[in-house]
């Protein structure tokens, strides 16, 4: 068990999005803002990006400082070698200190591997929290790439922020169909049309469990566990238990489940690792987030827990329950498991017996 997180670990937010959604036009704009300084962002090519109109100030070999104060560097070997480099080059004092990282991702990546490399690398996990994933979804060609690529729906439903770009370029009837479609794939994550690929940094960024304009646990804005009351996303048609819809085979966010499970009694710790071990096993691949606060049986404060497929970060001990509701909240995104499935697995380890 893991204390609350130190406010010391540098946050981390990653963009991701299909190809040619416009991430590189969001960083080209958000990288002179004011609250972009003191960032590190770490990219596939400084070429990719195009700094020269942001004021190169030094650069060397796989870095290059912005009069912005944003500080730009090149994956150089695997994101583990280059983010414990940072850090590492960070302390020594010859790269400013940065206050937090952007990572922006290729447009075919799936996002699970760099949120599995934050939890389970020891360095990396030491030094740096996830602080959440940002989605580009392209408004004019968002539809067909859901229809047809699995990643872009992957991307869209573990995403934490929904940038709708090129908006100003598609038809309003279009952007609206398609919000609609991302409502009910991904309900917490708030939904931002872009133009031009300009929008405030602010709205993307201190979008996980501690708060830094608080300066506290924010336990509510994380979790949103109220936002998936009213969305029952793959049951509100014809299917079978695995999410799969016999009448639109080319629809691949129907196989995408999101939903919350909500428990009013005290949690035996040891028998929930065991359960969630048993979903591992089972579903792992399948799992796509996770997130949640437990009351657990012998401790007066909640248990904290995040997971993405097979791998969760150490739960955490938080200092108190953010209101008078004690019930344990677990949000889930899942693949190919509809909720009755994770439902029912839930009951049989912690519903009562009869008899």
């Amino acid at each position: 068990m893991s204390e609350a997180p130190s406010v010391e670990r540098i946050p981390v937010s990653v963009i991701t999005g299909f190809l040619g959604s416009g991430k590189t036009t969001l960083l080209k704009h958000l990288l002179p803002q004011p609250a972009m300084a003191d960032t590190a962002v770490v990219i596939n090519e400084f070429g990719e990006v195009g700094l020269d109109h942001l004021l190169v100030e030094t650069s060397s070999d796989d870095t290059v400082l912005l009069s912005s104060g944003c500080l730009c560097c090149t994956i150089r070997g695997d994101l583990v070698e280059t983010l414990r480099s940072l850090f590492l080059r960070r302390r020594k004092g010859s790269i400013p200190t940065f206050k937090r990282v952007v990572i922006e991702t290729t447009g075919l990546a799936d996002p699970a591997p760099v949120l599995h490399t934050l939890m389970q690398d020891p360095l990396v996990s030491e030094c740096y929290r996830l602080d959440g994933v940002i989605t580009t979804v392209d408004a004019v060609n968002g539809m067909d790439q859901l229809d047809r690529q699995m990643e872009s729906v992957k991307q869209a439903a573990v995403a934490d922020r929904l940038l709708l770009t090129k908006s100003d370029l598609a038809e309003k009837p279009t952007v609206d169909a398609l919000t609609e479609r991302l409502r009910k794939l991904n309900p917490a994550a708030p939904i931002h049309p872009v133009r031009n690929g300009r929008i405030d940094a602010a709205e993307l960024l201190n979008a996980g469990l501690y708060n830094p304009e608080t300066k506290s646990l924010d336990v509510r804005r994380w979790l949103k566990a109220e936002t998936y009351s009213d969305h029952h996303h793959g049951h509100d048609h014809e299917h079978d238990h695995h999410g799969q819809n016999p009448h639109d085979v080319n629809r691949h966010d129907s196989r995408i489940a999101a939903f919350a499970l909500d428990w009013d009694k005290p949690l035996d710790w040891t028998v929930f690792v065991e359960w969630i071990e048993m979903l591992i096993t089972g579903h792992g691949e399948n799992l796509l987030r996770i997130k949640g606060i437990l009351n657990v049986a012998g401790e007066d404060s909640p248990i904290a827990i995040h997971g993405v497929q097979h791998l969760f970060h150490p739960p955490i001990a938080l200092p108190a329950w953010p209101d008078g509701d004690r019930h344990s909240r677990i949000v889930f995104i899942t693949r190919d498991i509809a909720q009755e499935t994770i439902e029912t697995s839930f009951r049989s380890f912690f519903a009562p017996k009869a008899g």
